[in-house]
């Protein structure tokens, strides 16, 4: 059986319809047992169903890099790094 760590990874999987119906079966089995990840599974759900309503606005064009710079950040402070400079 899946942990709950497990689904939350492949819960976006699972609602695109790209896992293994043995995986498949993992995550249903999972979810009819823990309430937890009942609830998640529900808010990611709504999560979806809002952003498929959402219009197609292209982001500022400095967004990509700034995230990139965030995300290195945040993977460099884990590695116990300093900040990147701007």
């Amino acid at each position: 059986m899946l942990t709950c760590r497990e689904l939350t990874e492949i819960v976006t999987e699972y609602l695109e319809r790209r896992l293994s119906l043995r995986d498949r079966l993992r995550f249903q089995m999972h979810v009819g047992m823990c309430f937890a990840c009942r609830r998640y599974l529900r808010q990611m759900r709504q999560v979806m169903r809002i952003l498929g309503r959402m219009p197609d606005v292209p982001p500022p064009t400095d967004f990509r890099e700034e995230m990139l710079r965030r995300f290195r950040d945040w993977q460099g402070r884990a590695r116990g790094l300093p900040p990147a400079k701007a």
